[in-house]
């Protein structure tokens, strides 16, 4: 056998010098036992050696051979387990168990640490690394640790973490003695908890958790006023790279990692985030009517497409209105854990100046014109409301909160809304932050209608009419674990002209600018005004001396490829020959009350008497619109607007209403149950039922859990055909679970269907 010697002599030398010295009992200041190893370790030169160190506890030390995150029993608990990620995802404030496995049993005398990094360099002083011993103190930053059950060589812990933690991906690794773990999908999720009573997000509903965070299906609802309906969405928050995404936007705001454990800040972040205004975000905003360069807001049937994309490119998704942002904003928020509803404003007041006015211009036939007022009332606008303690506040002001992510008025330098306390808006503190001025216009804004008429060649502008109680009107969200809308009005706004609404406009307007009267245009320095009295703020109803009304309505179903056939009312209630000058209009607006086409006009004298009324019909043929309504890649609405002034008192009133087309269904075909990855077929059927052709329709289709997005291209449809298309699905999770779908096609923008199916193991 070949023996080698790797001591030189002068090791040799060192070893025999470091015998003679005391036993480890007596160090002293560097010297004794561990002094001889020092000294060895200095001044020894060092060999490479193909041996390997032996020490007198060889094979005992402590190591870590395994991490179980227990993900099944732990996501379950959390109400985590819908996440399509293989990590484990968690709530804070909540215990959740990890199994360890180790080299050997563990032992009293063991060192053993959990630790819990977030952000690129955790550290203990800024709260961003938790070291977490089951046999020390608790630690400081709230989290806690403790041994359930240790067993020979495994060992049950229990973790909790704090319940103001900051939410993100929380890097785990075991330190034993001096060796560190590194467990495979060692990314532990950690999102805000309803369900726990020390977060600031806990909602105290059951039924209501379920709805505002984990329902991943629900409704949007559009249209007008008066003719509302729910379009069916996707949410999706579930869904495979939904939560990466949502991260990635945790990643690329401008908080600080402290920030993070406050909803307040998050929501206000992720609103500025989910449009790409200022920061590349998620969504491109487009009212132009030109959607060649992407999808067109109406085509989107949720926001798990749009999010995937953004994940896999990290570029702005092109193109979102409204409810897209409010749909995307639902899904962040909801996978984050704060509970959310998509909120609908009808008649939506854009008030760019904040001082409770919105000024409308018509021509002399009751045409409303584009472009002249900065201001806008939106047919409906949708935002967001999220639920959470406002700590930030004076008390009083915690629960639901508006935040907003289109892009429509900068805050604080970026395109961001919120939150504001829905109570601040019923109340009127509009010194609150965020944003409360801005909401509170939105629904509680005055209309004041203007007639511009040529007087010796100028335009001369004459106050028609103050409306009141137009803007902010059925305020609609979906009911909780019901698939209808419920009204939340009474949530934002005191009931019109009660004391406890006057009172609020009164403090309101104690803090918004009061505005004189004169109009708001952008050609405002070369115009002659008529009426130029400085007025409060507080605007009120005109009181007619003559009882005069206004009602506008369709005496037929308005069919696309029909003839419009609407009808004016004109009412006077009181005693006298009245003879009134009527003007009316029919026009095509888009949803943000843009003018797309004028139809026709209607002027007549009308005489009455006494309590009497009158009806004018207003009738428009289909080849006057068709066009318009094939050329907009827009869904248009039908906008009637009426003007009567009374002769013999120089009464006016001004009445304006919005109206949608009704479009043939869709039905859809498939069993009411099927089993857990048994295939099984879902059908579409389409007649069109309309006297005009259908050019190039698409049909869209998805269903969470149970058939990925896709599209299918159906050609033109004439009149008569039916058309049927078929789908195989796959359901990949139990529960019920939803199919959407929706055509669209040149003439006819948005038919939308949803269908309910019980899957089982």
């Amino acid at each position: 056998m070949l023996k080698v010697d790797l001591l030189t002599p002068q090791s040799k030398t060192l070893i025999k010098r470091a015998a003679r010295l005391p036993s480890p009992h007596s160090e002293a200041s560097g010297t004794g036992y561990s002094g001889a190893q020092k000294l060895l370790a200095s001044q020894a030169p060092r060999v490479r050696t193909p041996t390997r160190t032996m020490s007198s506890n060889a094979g005992s030390e402590l190591k870590v051979t395994g991490v179980d995150f227990l993900k099944s029993q732990n996501t379950r608990l959390h109400h985590t387990d819908g996440y399509n990620i293989k990590n484990l995802v968690v709530r804070r404030g909540q215990a959740f168990q990890i199994q360890l496995s180790f080299s050997r049993d563990l032992k009293a005398s063991d060192k053993l640490a959990l630790r819990f990094g977030i952000g690129e360099k955790p550290m203990k002083p800024r709260g961003t690394l938790m070291s977490l011993n089951p046999r020390r103190e608790p630690d400081l930053s709230g989290w806690q640790i403790s041994i359930v059950k240790s067993s020979g060589k495994e060992c049950l812990l229990s973790v909790t973490s704090s319940p103001s933690a900051s939410v993100g991906i929380y890097n785990l690794n075991v330190k034993t003695g001096s060796n560190i773990y590194k467990p495979e999908n060692g990314e532990v999720y950690l999102l805000f908890n309803p369900w726990c009573e020390d977060d600031v997000v806990f909602l105290d509903n059951e039924e209501q958790r379920k709805e505002y965070v984990l329902n991943d299906t629900g409704y949007i609802y559009v249209g007008s006023a008066y003719s509302i309906y729910g379009r069916p969405w996707n949410f999706g928050q579930f869904e495979e790279f939904i939560l990466d995404a949502c991260m990635y936007l945790l990643d690329k705001s401008s908080l600080r990692m402290s920030s993070r454990r406050d909803p307040v800040l998050v929501s206000r972040a992720m609103s500025a985030l989910v449009n790409a205004n200022d920061d590349s975000g998620v969504l491109l905003g487009n009212w132009s009517g030109n959607y060649d360069k992407g999808t067109s807001p109406l085509d989107w049937i949720g926001s798990v497409s749009i999010l995937q994309q953004y994940y896999k490119t990290k570029k702005p998704v092109n193109y979102g209105q409204c409810w897209v942002f409010a749909g995307v904003l639902n899904t962040v928020m909801r996978c984050l854990g704060i509970p959310s509803r998509c909120v609908s404003n009808f008649n939506s007041a854009h008030d760019t100046d904040e001082n409770l006015r919105v000024d409308i211009y018509l021509n002399e036939f009751g045409e409303k014109l584009n472009r002249m007022s900065l201001d806008s009332v939106w047919n409906f606008h949708v935002w967001n409301d999220v639920w959470m303690k406002r700590a930030d506040l004076p008390s009083g002001f915690d629960g639901w909160q508006a935040i907003d992510s289109t892009p429509q008025e900068q805050s604080q330098g970026a395109f961001q809304c919120g939150p504001c306390p829905l109570k601040a808006v019923r109340d009127g503190d509009v010194y609150l932050p965020y944003d409360s001025k801005f909401v509170y216009a939105e629904v509680n804004a005055d209309k004041v209608y203007w007639v511009i008429k040529k007087v010796h060649g100028k335009d001369k502008y004459i106050k028609i009419s103050t409306e009141t109680r137009g803007v902010g009107v059925n305020i609609s969200t979906k009911a909780v674990g019901q698939d209808k809308r419920e009204d939340i009005t009474a949530q934002y706004k005191f009931p019109e002209g009660s004391e406890e609404e006057r009172r609020a406009m009164q403090k309101a307007s104690s803090f918004i600018r009061p505005s004189g009267m004169g109009i708001r245009a952008r050609f405002a320095s070369t115009i002659s005004v008529d009426d130029t009295d400085s007025k409060p703020a507080v605007l009120h109803e005109t009181v007619s001396k003559t009882g005069l009304q206004l009602e506008i309505n369709n005496t037929d179903t308005l069919y696309p490829g029909n003839p419009l056939e609407l009808a004016i009312t004109v009412k006077t209630s009181t005693p006298g020959s009245w003879t009134v000058h009527l003007a009316g209009s029919c026009q095509l607006q888009s949803y943000t009350g843009k003018i797309e086409a004028s139809l026709g006009y209607i002027k007549e004298t009308i005489k009455l008497e006494g309590e009497s009324e009158a009806r004018v019909p207003l009738k428009i043929a289909a080849d006057s619109y068709m066009k318009t309504l094939a050329s907009v890649e827009d869904e248009v609405l039908i906008h009637i607007t009426a003007i009567a002034e009374v002769q013999e008192t120089n009464d006016k009133l001004t009445k304006e209403t919005t109206m949608r087309f009704e479009y043939p269904p869709i039905t859809v075909q498939m069993p009411e149950t099927a089993k857990l990855n048994e295939e099984f077929a879902c059908a579409f059927v389409f007649k069109n039922k309309l006297n005009v052709p259908l050019d190039n329709c698409k049909l869209l289709v998805e269903g969470l859990g149970i058939f990925k997005m896709a599209t299918f291209d159906q050609g033109d449809v004439k009149p008569g055909r039916i058309i049927k298309s078929e789908v195989i699905c796959t359901p990949t999770r139990v529960g019920e679970k939803k199919i959407v779908a929706k055509l669209t096609s040149a003439q006819v923008k948005a038919i939308s269907v949803e269908k309910a199916i019980t899957i089982t193991e």
